[in-house]
């Protein structure tokens, strides 16, 4: 079965929602979810706060924890997944941020670092990881982890 009609039918079964908090796949984990036959049953909303001023107006991102960390770190993570979750009153949210590239990346966060952190009501899965490959290629891949990492929580 694939992973995507897996995760629907855990989350339509058990009455379960999800939410996203999105900024270097800009909304592609949306698409991909809302491309299921019956996600309105679980899907109640996403926000691709791609920009800093994003983040901090619409998800309460503190701009001092931007400037001190970068919007490319898991604490940022966290808080996306976090307060996507409060503003939406989700069982499960989904934050991703990240560096897509082609530019953009330094030697510390290179280009294809990725946080994507998924937030049950129970506890908060936060994962850092690093792809290879065109823009496109590293924002599908980011897509295909959160999706596994959803998964993975809706088990615990």
């Amino acid at each position: 079965m694939q992973l995507k009609v897996k995760i629907a039918h855990k989350l339509i079964t058990r009455e379960w929602t999800v939410c996203l908090a999105e900024s270097c796949t800009g909304g592609l984990l949306a698409h991909t979810l809302t491309n299921i036959p019956g996600s309105s049953a679980f899907f109640t909303a996403s926000l691709v706060c791609y920009a800093n001023k994003a983040k901090t107006k619409l998800l309460g991102i503190p701009e001092a924890l931007i400037k001190e960390r970068g919007a490319v770190s898991l604490p940022v993570a966290q808080l996306m997944a976090t307060n996507a979750a409060h503003l939406f009153n989700s069982d499960f949210s989904i934050g991703i941020t990240g560096i897509a590239g082609p530019g953009g990346g330094t030697r510390l966060k290179p280009v294809g670092l990725v946080f994507i952190a998924v937030r049950s009501r129970e506890k908060l899965l936060t994962k850092r990881y690093i792809f290879k490959g065109s823009r496109l290629q590293i924002k599908r891949q980011a897509c295909d982890k959160a999706l596994k990492l959803l998964l993975s929580a809706m088990d615990h």
